[in-house]
C-alpha cells in the first residue's frame, strides 16, 4: 500500500487543519440563510405592505425588520465565510449570529410563520454543529 503524503490530504495539514463535516454543513447553511434573509429584509424595506400583523408585543416597522434582517443576514454571510475557510473566529462568530438569527426569526413568526419556523430549525442545527466538542489536536476548539 503506497504512503499518501500529508500535503495532499484534504487541509494541507495535520488533523488541525481540517474542516469538520459539521462545521462545513454550519458554514454552508449561514452562506445559504444570510443572503435569504438579505433578500427578505430588501423585500421588507421595498415594500410595507408585503407582510402584515394584527396585535404583536414585539411590533415593529417593517422598514425596521427590513434592515434587522438585512444586518443579521450580513452577519450570517461573513461568520459563514470565517467557518467555511477555518478561521479560529468563524466558530464564535457563526454561533452568535446564528443565535441572534434565530431570535429575530422568533420574533417575526407572526408576521411570515411559513419563513420563520424552518429558518429556526436551520439557526438551531448551526448552532448545535458550531457548539458541539470538535476533537483538534489538542483537544480545544
Amino acid at each position: 500500500m503506497a504512503a499518501v503524503p500529508n500535503e495532499t490530504r484534504r487541509g494541507h495539514g495535520g488533523p488541525d487543519s481540517r474542516l469538520s463535516g459539521p462545521s462545513l454543513f454550519a458554514g454552508s447553511v449561514m452562506m445559504l440563510s444570510g443572503p435569504l434573509s438579505i433578500l427578505m429584509g430588501a423585500s421588507g424595506i421595498a415594500s410595507d405592505s408585503l407582510f402584515a400583523v394584527s396585535r404583536y408585543a414585539y411590533r415593529f416597522d417593517l422598514t425596521a425588520w427590513g434592515w434587522i434582517h438585512i444586518l443579521v443576514g450580513l452577519a450570517l454571510v461573513i461568520a459563514g465565510l470565517g467557518v467555511v475557510t477555518n478561521k479560529t473566529w468563524g466558530r464564535g462568530a457563526g454561533a452568535a449570529a446564528a443565535g441572534v438569527s434565530l431570535i429575530t426569526q422568533f420574533m417575526f413568526v407572526p408576521y411570515y410563520p411559513l419563513w420563520a419556523i424552518p429558518v429556526m430549525t436551520l439557526d438551531l442545527l448551526i448552532i448545535f454543529a458550531l457548539t458541539r466538542f470538535h476533537a483538534g489536536g489538542d483537544g480545544g476548539w
